[in-house]
Formats: structure tokens, sequence, C-alpha cells
């Protein structure tokens, strides 16, 4: 009894704080996140709803085409609520969202969350494919050159990297695709170049999101790398004698990696509404090719609806990779507060 005492009183005060103020941290943290996210939603929401009403002319006859008779047109914009005021209106769009209706589509008569459901997994597949490639081929190609090249070394290695990687970086993703389809499906015919019928089908698709994005990356975790591999704390890991393995993989990479997180987080963004045009490259039965379908046929709920899905998947996962570096450094919640 009296050991047990003892190692109780002997237990820091000070433990008991810390984690009440990291537990503190972290819940502001989390209201700070959610209210942004919200107010971000709000926004978008908000947008997507005026721009059927910002464009200029009848979106209806638009769609119906000039020779459609006027009680068709009346019929239609009575159907869709257009004639309601706008409050009225937006307060039905707001419902819409909240129970999943995401109103009738202008040209085929179809529910437009029937269309968006069937074509997001699509987008969706090929956004995180080219991602995941793109990040698996930037981090270890980053990491490399940055222990080749750090302190003035591999003059030739890092010259013949930066320009690579910026000629690859500032090629729009869709030339790329058409590249890709010239050499490996019209000139070796070794890929199919169109739809996702089979596994090959992703190959082409996925290397025009990925290559453009992978050379950015790498390039930022080189120089990362090379800041890294400078700090105090890898000299005095260099000065215990620890193994190269420990030193790279166990110190200088974790703090490579959290300051190319936010980067990635812009990159996945920037992927997902890179697939629209790359869809239309391969005809990709995706979000991407039917938003361009739509503002073809002027058909505009469905222009709504997948642009509201692009904003909703751009701003959710800003907010993942903001909680993944949370995680990764919390550091920058401190710098927040």
């Amino acid at each position: 009894m009296t050991t047990t005492a003892s190692s109780v009183a002997s237990t820091p005060p000070t433990v008991g704080r810390v984690s009440g103020v990291l537990s503190h941290r972290w819940v502001r943290f989390g209201i700070r996140r959610l209210g942004r996210l919200l107010m971000s939603l709000a926004v978008l929401v908000t947008a997507s709803f005026l721009m059927i009403h910002l464009i200029p002319g009848d979106p209806v006859r638009g769609a119906l085409g000039p020779t459609a008779p006027t009680a068709l047109v009346e019929a239609r914009r009575e159907a869709l609520g257009l004639n309601d005021p706008l409050f009225v209106q937006y307060w039905h769009y707001l419902q819409g969202l909240f129970t999943g209706d995401l109103g009738t589509s202008l040209t085929s008569q179809l529910p437009v969350a029937d269309i968006v459901s069937q074509r997001l997994p699509a987008t969706l597949t090929l956004a995180m494919l080219g991602f995941l490639v793109s990040v698996a081929v930037a981090v270890p190609l980053g990491v490399l050159m940055g222990v080749v090249t750090r302190r003035g070394r591999g003059r030739r290695s890092e010259l013949a990297f930066t320009t690579t990687s910026v000629v690859l970086g500032t090629i729009p993703d869709f030339l790329i695709g058409v590249g890709l389809v010239y050499v490996f499906g019209v000139s070796l015919q070794w890929l199919p170049v169109a739809g996702n019928a089979t596994a090959d089908a992703y190959v082409l698709p996925v290397l025009a999101l990925a290559i453009g994005p992978a050379a950015i990356l790498s390039r930022i975790f080189r120089v990362e790398m090379v800041a890294v591999l400078e700090a105090d704390f890898v000299r005095t890991a260099r000065a215990k004698r620890l193994p190269s393995r420990s030193i790279y993989l166990g110190h200088a990479l974790p703090n490579a990696l959290t300051a190319g997180l936010t980067i990635c987080g812009l990159l996945l963004g920037s992927l997902v509404a890179g697939t629209v045009l790359v869809e239309n490259v391969f005809a990709w039965p995706g979000l991407g090719r039917t938003i361009v379908a739509s503002i073809l046929s002027k058909d505009y709920p469905v222009v709504q609806a997948i642009v509201l899905v692009y904003g909703v998947g751009v701003l959710l996962a800003n907010t993942v990779v903001d909680v993944a570096l949370a995680l990764l450094d919390p550091r920058s919640m401190i710098a927040e507060d």
C-alpha cells in the first residue's frame, strides 16, 4: 500500500496538465476545421444554386431548343419550380440536397441523382488511382534525388532531374493523354484508348493524370529532403553512428513528408478537376465526360449537380489532409492558435 501511494505521489503533476492542453488544442482544431468546412460548403451550395440563374437567357428554352412550343417550355419551368420566387427556389434546393433530390435532367428526364451515382464511381476510381500512382512515384524518386544531390553533389543528375520534372509538370494532362494515345494506342497498339471495360484500359488514363503531378511532387520532396538532411537532428543522428537506413527512413523521411503532405492535398483536388479533360480524351464514362456533354446540351441541372460534387470532393480532400498533417506534425495546430 505504501509503495502504491508513493508511486502515485511521485507522478509528475505536469503530465495531466499537458494531456489536458493537448486535448483542448485538438478540440479547438476540430471546431475550426469543421467551421471552415461548413462555411465553404455553404458558399459552394449557394454558388451552385445561383449558377443556373446567372446564365443569360432561359435555361429551359436553351435545353429544349428554339423550336420547342411555348406551352412545353412553361410546363417544364413550372415543373422545375423556376417560376417561384428566388428564396423559395433556394429553400427547395436545400431541401433536395438533404433528401438526395438533385433535380431532373432537362434532356433525358432522368433524376440527376441517378446520373451522378452511375458516373461518380468511375471518376473517383480514376482520380484515386492517379493520386496513388503519382505519390508512389514522387516520394521515392524525390527522396532518392535528395540523397544523391545533397551538399551540392550530383550536379548533372540534379540538372537532368530538374529539367525533366519541369517539362513534364508544365504539360497539361490532356496533352499527355493525347501523346499516350498516339504512342501506345495508335502506333504500338499495346493498350486500349477508350472506356474502362478491361483492366488495361486504366493504364493510359491513370498515367495521363499522374505524370505531371508526380513530376511536381518529386521536385518538392527532393527540396524538402535536402533541407532535412542538413538539419541539426540529422547531424546528431550521424554523430551517434546510427545506420543509414535509420537516418534516412526513421529521421529524415517523416519530416520531409509532413511538408509535402499539404501539396498532396492540393494535388488531389487538382486531380479530381483534371479528370474532366482526361475523361473526354479517353471516352471515360465518368462525371467529367458527362459534364461536358451536359454543357453542350445546356442541361444545367446536371451541370449544377456535378459542379457541386466536384466542389465537395475537393473540400473533403483538403480537410482530410489538414487532419493528417496535424496528426503527423502537431506544430501545425500550435501555429493556428
